[in-house]
């Protein structure tokens, strides 16, 4: 009751929707957890600045005006030039831009700010180092420091939204992670007060590669922890993806989450048209946007589908 209220008293009865984009799945990182690992035998493909441009119009059809732009980790298929041009292709059609890539230097966060880009989502995935060595065995991202200060390279470049978390299940003790993201927002926050800072709940859901968490993150526990970070941090933002079953996701909405992805594909394409590539995760609530939309207001909440423009 007292996560609900406070959520209301900082953001009303709204809850913003968004939807990933997926770019490609090509990875040169071995992730053990990850489907885009580079050791799965999976279908790989990787989007043409046109073929994004379509997927994001079939989004704007369906009522999306924010995307997240999301991609493995391969320097030389996503390279900066190439994530910089599906930015600009996008930036006149969509109003706001987040990426969920490899991490970048500075000057690189820059170039895609200016060429419309406004958030930056980078998941820890585990804040607990020695888990962070086990299950990044091969790639740049076995760099825990220079993941860890991301986010402040990309609000220093002049990213206005910056998104954290960490992959439950990862590690054996949620607890301690849910004080490691608690503690990063906070320290984010402090840092970088002119970014809207929000964080997501991720639990590991099944993935080419077979990878089963050894102590997996319950419901009960999941809603402890959201509810915890709500009292903790009142104006820090939730976002809840498509992995949560819909009634799960139904009845977390009014205890403080405030963005919600819906409708979503975790593969290269498959918004405008079939793809063959594969996903990076299964999804488990398959609902459209529409229906996602319908059941907020239902509820008694307002869907946003956009509250920024750029001038």
């Amino acid at each position: 009751m007292q996560a609900h209220e406070t959520t209301l008293r900082r953001f009303g009865r709204t809850i913003h929707l968004f939807a990933p984009l997926y770019l490609s799945n090509e990875c040169v990182s071995t992730c053990t957890y990850c489907g885009f690992s580079a050791g799965n035998e999976i279908a790989r493909r990787t989007l043409t600045p046109a073929e994004v441009l379509t997927e994001a119009l079939e989004l704007q059809r369906r009522g999306f005006r924010h995307i997240l732009l999301v991609a493995g980790e391969h320097a030389r298929i996503i390279s900066k030039d190439y994530l910089v041009e599906c930015v600009q292709t996008l930036a006149p059609h969509m109003p706001s831009l987040s990426l969920e890539v490899q991490v970048w230097d500075e000057a690189t966060y820059r170039r895609l700010v200016e060429a419309g880009c406004e958030g930056l989502v980078v998941y820890q995935e585990t804040y607990d180092r020695d888990t962070y060595a086990a299950v990044h065995l091969k790639g740049k991202k076995r760099n825990y420091e220079w993941r860890l200060a991301a986010p402040d390279r990309g609000a220093a470049a002049g990213m206005r939204k910056l998104g954290i978390g960490a992959l439950l299940g990862l590690h054996g003790d949620w607890r301690s992670e849910a004080i490691a993201v608690a503690a990063h927002a906070q320290a984010l926050t402090r840092r970088w007060w002119r970014s809207e800072i929000s964080v997501a709940l991720p639990r590991l859901r099944p993935a080419a590669g077979g990878y089963e968490p050894a102590d997996p993150v319950g419901d009960a526990e999941f809603v402890q922890l959201l509810c915890a970070l709500r009292l903790l941090l009142p104006d820090l933002g939730v976002s809840l993806s498509t992995r949560e079953p819909p009634a799960l996701r139904d009845a977390l909405v009014p205890l403080g989450v405030t963005h919600l992805s819906a409708g979503s594909h975790t593969e290269p394409g498959g918004y405008a048209s079939e793809s063959d590539a594969e996903p990076q995760f299964e999804i488990s609530d398959t609902r459209t946007p529409a229906e996602v939309a319908a059941m907020l207001r239902d509820s008694g909440y307002d869907p946003v589908w956009k509250d920024w423009e750029r001038t």
